[in-house]
């Protein structure tokens, strides 16, 4: 929105408000996306704990969990709305309108966004332990995550909106066999030129899977304090500089990068997430004042998985996001053991002391903030790892 006002206040007088120019960087406004997240969340974070707390939105503990963590009963949840009221006021302040990059990722953070919020309010305000049945829930994520993903297929290699409708309405009528450009195929790091092409129902199954996958997996991560939030900002950290490299023309060609038009806007909303991130890890670092709830994870792990297809990073964020892998892994195999020692034997058995990992450590004996520090250090390596793909090819 600030972009076009200054374009058209140049546009008036060029030779008074020349100054601003500046808003035409990115990287300006990346920068200033960043600080108005921060901020808006640091200002409304303790008004936001106020009303959670008067509408006894608090987080139930399970009674077999870890026993540190019966303390923690009450504290508000649903938190993660400061997060996206952050990120969707500074994203609209300063990221470029015509960019239908950015529109796709907020459609899907924020469709993410209410079916946690339908959860999580479910659970805590209806008294619902179930809260959305896991069904219905899949339902939801899927529904959105292959709307995103169908425009996605044919949107990376076109700037306009009527050339992407023409392709998916030629793709239909030519009995779906339309191949994608080699752009939309699946990029593996670390190498030149080795990527695989994917044609369009391989492009919108990896994109569903990534999109939806991700959502889970942050999910899955978020239960100690401070634990999640901190992965999702170095993270998508990461992909704003992927982002800013696909979306330009000569960085991509140096790098050997397919040329994304339009991604580079990417970098605001990363960086807005950014911002948003950490005014909420203010409050959520431990002891926790509130937590950030299905509301949050899910939103910011489609986002997060959003970002990477559009980027072409699908694999780059799974080495990155290997926290997040390594915890939605964990549930899987501890469920799926106990279920078929159970179905064999009549006694289900464990792997893991307890799922997801991070309680594992914890039955282990050590302490939260242990486990939340460790992860957050593994990720940053990890993300220096996935970075580290930009040149080492």
């Amino acid at each position: 929105m600030l972009l076009s006002l200054t374009q058209w206040l140049m546009a008036q007088s060029p030779e008074h408000l020349g100054f601003l120019r500046v808003f035409q960087y990115l990287t300006f406004r990346a920068v200033l996306a960043a600080l108005t997240s921060l901020l808006i969340g640091l200002a409304f974070g303790p008004w936001v704990i106020r009303r959670l707390t008067e509408m006894k939105i608090g987080q139930p503990i399970r009674e077999y969990g870890v026993q540190s963590h019966l303390g923690k009963r009450g504290t508000p949840t649903m938190g993660g709305v400061l997060v996206l009221i952050g990120i969707g006021v500074s994203t609209l302040l300063w990221f470029d309108w015509t960019n239908r990059f950015v529109w796709v990722v907020m459609l899907v953070t924020f469709g993410f966004g209410a079916i946690g919020w339908a959860d999580d309010w479910r659970k805590v305000v209806r008294k619902d332990p179930e809260g959305m049945r896991s069904r219905e829930k899949f339902f939801w994520q899927t529904l959105i995550g292959v709307i995103a993903a169908l425009y996605l297929a044919f949107s990376v290699s076109e700037t306009s909106n009527l050339r992407v409708l023409e392709l998916f309405i030629r793709w239909v009528t030519s009995g779906f066999s339309n191949d994608l450009p080699p752009r939309a195929d699946l990029m593996v790091p670390f190498f030149k030129t080795v990527s695989y092409p994917l044609g369009v129902f391989g492009f919108i199954f990896l994109t569903w899977f990534v999109i939806v996958g991700c959502s889970n997996a942050v999910n899955f991560t978020d239960g100690l304090d401070g634990l999640a939030i901190m992965p999702v900002v170095m993270v998508g950290s990461a992909l704003g500089v992927f982002a800013y490299v696909v979306g330009n023309v000569n960085f991509s060609k140096y790098l050997l990068f397919p040329y994304i038009p339009g991604a580079g806007e990417l970098l605001v909303f990363c960086a807005a997430m950014a911002g948003a991130g950490l005014a909420f890890l203010w409050f959520n670092t431990s002891p926790a004042q509130v937590f950030m709830g299905d509301v949050g994870a899910l939103s910011l792990g489609g986002a997060l998985g959003t970002i990477a297809v559009i980027t072409r990073q699908e694999i780059v964020l799974g080495i990155m996001g290997g926290i997040f892998v390594a915890e939605a892994l964990s549930v899987m195999i501890q469920v799926g053991w106990f279920k078929f020692t159970k179905a064999k034997w009549g006694v289900g058995k464990r792997i893991f002391l307890m799922a997801p990992l991070h309680h594992h450590f914890e039955k282990k004996g050590w302490a939260e903030t242990q486990v939340v520090v460790r992860f957050w250090i593994i990720t940053m390596l990890l993300c220096l790892v996935g970075l580290a793909s930009l040149k080492l090819r």
